[in-house]
C-alpha cells in the first residue's frame, strides 16, 4: 500500500525538517506570494511590454495574495489580462488558504489527507480540533463557489448595461471573486475610484456587500446558517459574530451618514437615498474589504479615523478577512463590562468564556497594536507625510483591507517593504507567525507563588 499523500508534497513531505503547522502555512504563503511576483514580472503581465519592477511585482502579489488591495500600480490599466488573471488566481488562494486549494486538488485527484496534512488545516482554518476538518473543507469550497457564481452573474448583468458582454461578464468574475474574498482590487482604473461610478446604484451595492459580508462571516457561520432549518439553533461563536457584524454595520452606518452628512466632497452633494446606500456600503467595506463608492479622501478627519478602527476591528475569524476580529473585539468589550460590574466571569447568549479566551483576544490586540504603532512610526520616518494618512495606510494593509488615502503609490522602497510585511503577517496572524518563529512551549510543571501588584 501507498502511504498517504499529501496535497501539498514539496511543503509537507519535508517530514526530516520537523516544520509546524504554522511554519508550513508562513512558508506556504511566502511562496505563493514569490509565485506571483515572477509571473508578474513577465512582460507578458504588463501592458508596456516591460516587466515590473521586482519590488512593484512582489508588492502587487503580496497584495493579492494576502486579499489587500493596496496596490502601487493599477490593475485595470497597468496590467494585461494574463496578469490580472495572476492576481485573480492570487486572490482566490490568498482568499480561501493555499492549504484549502491544497486539499481541493487532492480531494479531485481522490487523494488521502493524511494527519499531517488535517493538522495544518487545524492551523489555516483557526479550529480547536481536527473533528470534521476535511468536512469544513468542502463545505468551504461548496459555499465559495456558489457564491461567487451568483455574484458573477448578477454583476455581469448589470455591468452588461455599460459595457459590451464580454467585457460585463469578465468584469463580473473578477470582481465578484475579489469582492467575496474581501480583497479590494478592481479595474475600473485609478487608485481610489473604485466602485464610486455605482454610489447610488442599488443592484451593485446590494450585490457587492452581500458578497463582502458573506465572505467576512466566515466559514463556520456560513455552515451554521446552512444548517439551521435541520438543527434549528446556532453555535455561540455564529451568535456573536452576527450580531457583532450587523451591530458594527448599523454603527459604523450611522456615524458616516452624521459626520458626512454635510460635506461637499462626500454625501453632501447626494439625495437622501443615495446618502443612505453610500454611508452602508462604506460602513460595510472597511471590514475588510476595501472598496468604496466614496471618495475616501474627501471624507473628514474624523470619518476617516473612525475607518481605522472599523478597519482594525476587521471581519469575523475563518474568513477571508483580517484584523483583530470580531470574535477578539467581542470578548474585549466583553472583559471591560465584567470588570465594571464588579464580575469574575465574562457571559455572552447566556455561556462562560474561558480565562484563556481572554488572554488570547487580549494577546492579538495588543500585537496588533504594537505593530501598527510600530510601522506607522517608521513610515513617519521614511514617507514625511502626515500621520492620519500613514496611520490610515498601515491599518488598512495590517487588517488586509485595501483602502488608502493615497500614500500607497508614493511610497518609498523602504516603505513598501513595511507594508509589504505588515500585509504578510496581518494575513497569516501574529500568534500564527509568533509560533512560526518560536513554537509555543508546553505548559509548565510548577507554579510561582502570587504576586500582588496596584492596578489602575
Amino acid at each position: 500500500m501507498r502511504s498517504l499523500v499529501s496535497p501539498f508534497p514539496k511543503i509537507t513531505g519535508f517530514r526530516f525538517l520537523k516544520l509546524a503547522p504554522p511554519q508550513i502555512l508562513v512558508l506556504g504563503f511566502a511562496a505563493v506570494i514569490m509565485i506571483g511576483t515572477l509571473l508578474l514580472m513577465l512582460p507578458v503581465s504588463s501592458v508596456a511590454g516591460e516587466p515590473l519592477h521586482f519590488m512593484d511585482a512582489l508588492f502587487t502579489a503580496t497584495s493579492a495574495a494576502c486579499v489587500t488591495g493596496l496596490a502601487v500600480v493599477d490593475t485595470g490599466t497597468h496590467l494585461t489580462g494574463f496578469g490580472q488573471a495572476v492576481i485573480l488566481v492570487l486572490i482566490q488562494i490568498g482568499g480561501l488558504g493555499f492549504m484549502t486549494m491544497a486539499t481541493l486538488f487532492a480531494l479531485v485527484l481522490k487523494r488521502r489527507i493524511s494527519l499531517r496534512d488535517r493538522l495544518i488545516l487545524q492551523e489555516a482554518m483557526n479550529q480547536s480540533s481536527m473533528e470534521g476538518i476535511v468536512r469544513l473543507i468542502r463545505k468551504v469550497l461548496i459555499y465559495s463557489l456558489v457564491i461567487e457564481a451568483a455574484g458573477a452573474i448578477l454583476l455581469s448583468v448589470r455591468f452588461a448595461f455599460d459595457m459590451p458582454l464580454p467585457r460585463a461578464l469578465y468584469y463580473g468574475l473578477f470582481h465578484a471573486v475579489s469582492m467575496f474574498n474581501n480583497a479590494g482590487f478592481d479595474l475600473f482604473g485609478g487608485h481610489d475610484n473604485s466602485l464610486t461610478a455605482y454610489v447610488g446604484d442599488p443592484v451593485i451595492n446590494l450585490v457587492v456587500m452581500f458578497l463582502i459580508i458573506s465572505g467576512g462571516i466566515g466559514f463556520i457561520v456560513m455552515s451554521d446558517l446552512a444548517e439551521y432549518r435541520r438543527k434549528r439553533r446556532l453555535s455561540l461563536h455564529s451568535k456573536v459574530v452576527l450580531s457583532m457584524t450587523f451591530g458594527l454595520i448599523l454603527t459604523g452606518m450611522a456615524v458616516i451618514f452624521i459626520f458626512e452628512f454635510t460635506n461637499a466632497r462626500t454625501l453632501g452633494p447626494m439625495n437622501l437615498g443615495t446618502k443612505i446606500w453610500a454611508s452602508l456600503f462604506q460602513s460595510v467595506a472597511p471590514r475588510t474589504a476595501g472598496a468604496n463608492t466614496l471618495d475616501i479622501t474627501g471624507l473628514r478627519q474624523a470619518t476617516q479615523f473612525f475607518i481605522v478602527i472599523l478597519m482594525f476591528i476587521g471581519a469575523s475569524p475563518g474568513s477571508t478577512g483580517g484584523g483583530i476580529k470580531t470574535t477578539t473585539f467581542t470578548l474585549m468589550i466583553g472583559a471591560v463590562i465584567s470588570m465594571l460590574r464588579g464580575r469574575e466571569d465574562i457571559v455572552l447568549f447566556r455561556y462562560r468564556l474561558a480565562q484563556e479566551r481572554v488572554f488570547k483576544a487580549l494577546t492579538i490586540t495588543l500585537l496588533a497594536l504594537l505593530l501598527i504603532v510600530a510601522v506607522s512610526m517608521m513610515l513617519s520616518t521614511t514617507e514625511g507625510l502626515p500621520f492620519l494618512m500613514i496611520l490610515f495606510e498601515t491599518t488598512s494593509a495590517f487588517a488586509n483591507v485595501g483602502l488608502s488615502l493615497g500614500l500607497t503609490p508614493e511610497l518609498t522602497q523602504v516603505g513598501k517593504i513595511l507594508i509589504c510585511l505588515t500585509m504578510f503577517a496581518g494575513r497569516l496572524g501574529l500568534l500564527t507567525l509568533a509560533y512560526a518563529l518560536g513554537p509555543k512551549q508546553g505548559k509548565p510543571l510548577y507554579k510561582y507563588p502570587e504576586g500582588k501588584m496596584i492596578i489602575g
